[in-house]
């Protein structure tokens, strides 16, 4: 309870502080947004080059920047990728409303001369580490599966990022499983970011502002998960005029409509999508196999500019999938899936030191399934539903020292429920009523502070702590959790980060190895489940080049987690409801180093990973109490990204993986049963290890075309775009999974691999107005 109320009153006194401390310098603030669209520009950089000093904006386009009240003038530079440097010009003492500096988009012709700048080096000077951003125009580029423009595809060619099967978009993040990413839409969790059972992300990319990927060095404010946070920002729509584009590809269309409620003030943006799976499928629905699958997705966001202090947002998204399978006396399943999110946002300042964000946030995720094969049928039920309310303040004292501190609270509803049983006779089958199952509660609060400060000209520090506190079933765990990263500047171009973070995470995705279809249950923290912890030290070097046109950097990390959890060996949990009776805990050790290079401007822009990691594994009830490979380790891991203009109408891209094969599991004997049944072909396997070999190298490469053209319809411009790509362009057979069988007629042991995509062409439409 002390340290609770410590929590407590450590957010109530500490921002009163914050706002009666003032120093007595010129301090400017404002917003930096795109020209064209009014759109916030996240992380763009605002230097003084008089003062060998600046800041960048935040996840709102928000910045504030003290400087000494010394000379006639100061001069500001601002920058940010894919738009022309804009410099300006105030008069010394000038401490204006918050000013509104708006960029433009390279490519544009202007009337007037802009001052420039020298490209942006903020990658080596800024404190965070372990850290990337991933434009839009790039994730747009990389060519995908069916020419489906993906956001989880893209951050899969990041150092320390692991695919998960082929083709699908789940990703790994330094040895940790997937439930151990926090994936972030506008500030609401979402528990299954994907379409197609992981072959395609459920973010529709002409919806999104902005991608950032942290992987090590957390900031205080973000938690409840060990690996990686993925934090993704929906845009605000276009504040100028009315405007959309769209595409039509092989799987799906998808169509976006933005504009001004009131110009200047308040837009709105709407974009949907929808595949016609579905619809091509329809002829084939009669006689005795019936297929059938569709989904869809919907982003709304407005936002008002309630008065020059006060800024309110709204924002929400759904999307959802549904499956059917019908064979004739085969295996029949039905599954339906899908995320709801609901975000309320209310930005205020205080004065132009003072920039505070509250929220309340609605998150929901829930799995259906049900399966009937020969005289039984089985129905799984999981439901994941989050009500949240946070609140932060950042302080900027001055140009050199910035602190953020705040706190948030959430309440969990999770709903797990399965039945399994013979097909009755007579009478109906049993049902699974969502709104009748019984539900966990669970209450998890947390307190943060992040205080980041620059000595001098070369070093400077990010130092945070953030206590959880985690409620359910009458249980209570607490935690502080130490946040640190230091950066020391060698020059200008280059720079050492070193970090450490401790993490606690209180709900569990628990992997199952035995179903063949998606079964994502999820559990949380109680007197048997234990919270899993983390702990993380990271070393890097960071180096620009060229002017600062390449950016490069080496890190190495080492991490150790605790409370792992997994099914107890041969557990099927389409059969049981009590599922902490049916878990094994354990830990996890993972160590690596990841290089990497790119360039961000110029007609090829692209970048180069690799990622060289080591993660084991160690349960008590699994593999005999022995260190085993986790199942996503993979040794080597390299990735390649090209985009290439070559002139205005034409662009390409392509992109080359390879990494090691995933583990899995053989095993190293057999025991023959004369008269046993076709289920193990007369033959029993002897297991002792676990993950004792390895599936074949992956290795593929795909490439894309695009042909730009401007075209006047209905006197409007309008710009479209064909792209033609190829996923996989040489036909790798990649292993996709390997099962065992015996010769029919030598009786020998057989294993044989299943690879699910050759080539896959594409071809896919797209305009913009």
């Amino acid at each position: 309870m002390k340290m609770i109320r410590f929590g407590i009153a450590l957010a109530i006194v500490f921002p009163l502080f914050l706002i009666q401390s003032s120093a007595q310098k010129t301090t400017l603030s404002g917003y930096v947004r795109d020209e064209n669209t009014g759109e916030a520009l996240i992380g763009a950089t605002i230097a003084a080059p008089d003062f060998k000093t600046g800041t960048s904006t935040n996840t709102y386009g928000y910045f504030s920047l003290s400087l000494p009240a010394a000379g006639d003038s100061v001069t500001l530079v601002f920058t940010y990728l894919g738009c022309l440097p804009l410099a300006i010009r105030l008069r010394a003492g000038f401490n204006p409303e918050p000013l509104k500096i708006k960029l433009l988009a390279e490519g544009k012709q202007l009337d007037e001369v802009v001052v420039k700048a020298h490209a942006d080096n903020e990658n080596v000077q800024r404190t965070a580490m372990s850290a990337i951003n991933l434009p839009i125009s790039q994730i747009k580029a990389i060519p995908v599966i069916a020419g489906e423009r993906d956001v989880l595809k893209a951050i899969q060619f990041l150092p320390g990022v692991s695919a998960g099967s082929e083709g699908t978009t789940g990703f790994y993040v330094r040895g940790g499983n997937i439930d151990q990413n926090l994936v972030l839409l506008d500030e609401a969790v979402v528990y299954n970011p994907n379409h197609l059972f992981g072959l395609v992300s459920t973010f529709n990319v002409n919806s999104l502002n902005s991608v950032n990927l942290i992987k090590g060095g957390f900031p205080a404010q973000y938690g409840g998960r060990l690996s990686s946070v993925l934090d993704v920002t929906m845009r605000e729509g276009n504040k100028k005029h009315f405007s959309g584009e769209g595409g039509i590809g092989i799987i799906s269309s998808n169509l976006t409509l933005e504009g001004p409620l009131q110009k200047d003030r308040s837009s709105y943006i709407v974009s949907a999508r929808r595949s016609y799976l579905d619809l091509f499928l329809f002829p084939f629905k009669k006689g005795g196999n019936k297929t059938d699958y569709k989904l869809y997705d919907l982003n709304v966001k407005v936002n008002y500019e309630l008065g020059k202090n006060d800024h309110l947002f709204g924002s929400f998204f759904k999307g959802n999938d549904k499956a059917q399978y019908t064979g004739a006396n085969a295996l029949n399943y039905g599954i339906g899936f899908g995320n709801s999110t609901g975000t309320l946002r209310w930005n205020h300042l205080f004065g132009n030191k003072v920039f505070s964000n509250t929220s309340l946030i609605y998150n929901q995720y829930h799995l259906g399934l049900n399966t009937t094969q020969g005289k039984y049928y089985a129905l799984l039920y999981s439901e994941i539903r989050d009500y949240t309310a946070k609140t932060s303040l950042e302080w900027y004292p001055n140009a050199h020292h910035s602190v953020k501190l705040g706190a948030q609270y959430s309440q969990h509803a999770l709903a797990p429920a399965s039945v399994s049983a013979k097909i009755p006779k007579k009478g109906d089958r049993l049902q699974i009523k969502p709104d009748s199952i019984a539900r966990t509660y669970a209450d998890e609060a947390a307190f943060f502070v992040n205080d980041e400060i620059r000595f001098g000209a070369g070093f400077s520090a990010s130092v945070g702590l953030r206590m959880p506190v985690f409620t359910a079933k009458s249980k209570t765990y607490t935690a502080l959790e130490p946040r640190l990263t230091l950066k020391y500047s060698l020059n200008p171009t280059t720079s050492v980060k070193a970090a450490y973070t401790e993490m606690n995470q209180f709900l569990h995705l628990v992997p199952s190895s035995t179903a063949s279809l998606p079964t994502d249950i999820w559990i949380n923290s109680s007197p048997i489940v234990k919270p899993q912890t983390s702990r993380q030290l990271a070393l890097g070097l960071f180096r620009n080049f060229a002017e600062n046109e390449y950016e490069a950097s080496i890190e190495a990390y080492y991490k150790t987690m605790k409370h792992q959890v997994l099914f107890k060996e041969g557990t099927q949990i389409t059969l049981t409801s009590d599922l902490e009776k049916q878990l094994t805990f354990g830990e996890g050790d993972s160590y690596g180093a990841e290089l990497f290079v790119r360039k961000n401007t110029g007609k090829l822009s692209g970048w180069i990973s690799y990622t060289w990691s080591k993660t084991t594994q160690t349960f008590p009830d699994l593999n005999f109490d022995k260190p085993f490979p986790f199942t996503y380790d993979r040794r080597h891991n390299l990735s390649v990204v090209g985009i290439y203009e070559l002139d205005k109408k034409w662009s390409f891209s392509a992109d080359f993986v390879f990494n090691t094969g995933s583990a899995y599991t053989l095993p190293t004997g057999r025991v023959p049963i004369f008269n046993d049944g076709s289920l193990y072909d007369g033959v029993y396997y002897d297991y002792t290890s676990r993950n004792n070999y390895r599936l074949g190298n992956y290795h593929r490469l795909d490439m894309s075309a695009s042909r730009h053209k401007t075209k006047t319809w209905w006197h409007k411009k309008v710009e479209t775009e064909w792209v033609f790509g190829a996923y996989n362009l040489y036909s790798r057979r990649n292993p996709y999974f390997v099962y065992l069988t015996t010769d029919p007629t030598t009786g020998a042991p057989l294993a044989k691999q299943v690879s699910l995509l050759p080539i896959v062409p594409s071809v896919a439409w797209n305009f913009k107005f």
